[in-house]
């Protein structure tokens, strides 16, 4: 949303919206001239809009609550309300689109392919749904209209029907978003619609776990290019001499155009490992030559909150990250261990939504127990209302870990403060768990 709101205030419009809680993006927006409130009512909408109707777009996250006072006051006015999905696919429509779909790692895949393509000097546009440390922003603005633009594809209420890309990358598409989607043959079946609308002649780069049906649903005349971090997993592009250096990972990869020998990954993971192959591939598709891409992956930083390093001296080590969903709490925790193998790991961990908290509650416990310490927060609701039973609590029976409990923001940062039984700290989630992280960070200094 707010690389929207970015996009069109460049563009010369007024722009302004509400959101429930301040942050640093949300200071950031407004540092920007872009107006936000935090209190959902009517009195708080700009002049300007309550006397433009005709004059005025709604953007609608599907983050906003169904008992929205603005919302509800807004539909009774017929003012034009659009899904944000709605709006990227009329803003892409007429361009080449890159889109990143899949049930995690999209952030992260296509920052890297924005990253790759900026780097080497290509003109290209994004809408990331993250932070991009190197463009300090979520938006890349494009010079031409003919340019590509690299779009974020969300799956959540079937967003991303709305694009019809050139290139398509599907990361993933493990069940999630089932308070939608109610299975996960239906969610598979939505990923295979996506595929099915990549443009004449477009390509399909498939993670080695994907579905197979979905590159069964691609259009006649597709390339379709799997991926994994072996010749096994992904015959077409992957990686060999994968090697662990401190915080960086070395690797040789294979691309649709040729082999590019040692790049230097500095956001680690074996997970990154594998996006990096996707966007390397992308790179290579638009003309990335090998020095130039080797350039770019040594200079990629990452996203703000993906594998992000917040503290890192002689006796601790913090680190904050993004995951809501096992696979990728697992991905996360099992790079951190290769990091760290022998030292004491404290993680904090908000759950996101009461429905993926009760769907993956064995998964969540499982991927949390490798783990030395697991602190659970309370459940983040956003959109939702309570779910009878469900909590932070039915999450601490299931976990391994030698140690586990359920503390409050406030317990967390003094036991920061009192307690120095880890070595490695890292909080995760995808609420507002970030509100901790300035806070832990002057306590860890």
């Amino acid at each position: 949303m707010s690389a929207l709101a970015r996009w069109f205030k460049a563009n010369g419009h007024s722009v302004s919206g509400y959101d429930k809680t301040e942050t640093t993006l949300t200071q950031a927006l407004q540092a920007e001239g872009i107006a936000v409130h935090y209190v959902d009512a009517v009195e708080n909408l700009p002049a300007e809009i309550k006397e433009n109707p005709a004059k005025t777009l709604v953007v609608l996250t599907p983050a906003i609550p169904a008992d929205s006072r603005e919302w509800a006051w807004l539909r009774a006015q017929g003012y034009d309300i659009r899904k944000r999905s709605q709006v990227l696919g009329v803003l892409t429509q007429d361009r080449p689109t890159i889109a990143v779909a899949g049930t995690h790692g999209k952030t992260t895949t296509s920052s890297m392919v924005a990253h790759l393509l900026h780097h080497a000097g290509l003109d290209a546009g994004a809408f990331l749904g993250g932070i991009s440390v190197n463009l300090g922003s979520n938006l890349l603005l494009p010079k031409s209209p003919e340019s590509p633009v690299v779009v974020e594809a969300d799956e959540y209420d079937r967003s991303f029907l709305t694009l019809h890309p050139d290139v398509a990358i599907v990361t993933s598409t493990d069940a999630d978003h089932l308070d939608i989607y109610g299975n996960k043959e239906a969610l598979v079946e939505s990923f295979c619609q996506f595929v099915g609308q990549l443009k004449p002649g477009g390509t399909l780069l498939l993670n080695h776990t994907a579905d197979a049906r979905v590159a069964a649903a691609a259009p006649a005349g597709t390339r379709v290019l799997r991926y994994g971090l072996t010749a096994e997993q992904g015959p077409e592009l992957f990686a060999e001499n994968i090697t662990p250096e401190g915080h960086k990972f070395h690797f040789d990869f294979h691309g649709p155009q040729s082999i590019v020998k040692d790049l230097e990954l500095a956001v680690p993971g074996f997970h990154n490992v594998e996006n990096m192959l996707a966007a390397a591939a992308v790179a290579q598709l638009y003309g990335v030559g090998e020095e130039a891409l080797r350039e770019a992956v040594a200079a990629y930083r990452g996203v703000k909150r993906r594998f992000e390093f917040i503290v890192t001296n002689a006796n601790k080590v913090y680190v904050d990250d993004y995951a809501h969903h096992p696979r990728e709490i697992e991905a996360f925790l099992r790079s951190l261990r290769a990091l760290y193998p022998a030292k004491q790991l404290r993680v904090i961990f908000q759950p996101h939504l009461f429905t993926r908290t009760r769907d993956f509650a064995e998964g969540f416990s499982q991927s949390l127990s490798l783990a030395d310490e697991v602190v659970l927060l309370d459940i983040y609701p956003a959109r939702e209302l309570p779910l009878p039973g469900v909590t932070s609590a039915m999450l601490l029976d299931g976990i391994t870990a030698p140690r586990k409990s359920i503390q409050t923001k406030e317990q967390v940062l003094e036991n920061a403060q009192n307690d120095a039984n880890f070595a490695v700290l890292a909080t995760v989630g995808a609420g507002d768990i970030d509100t901790l992280v300035p806070k832990l960070k002057a306590i860890l200094l």
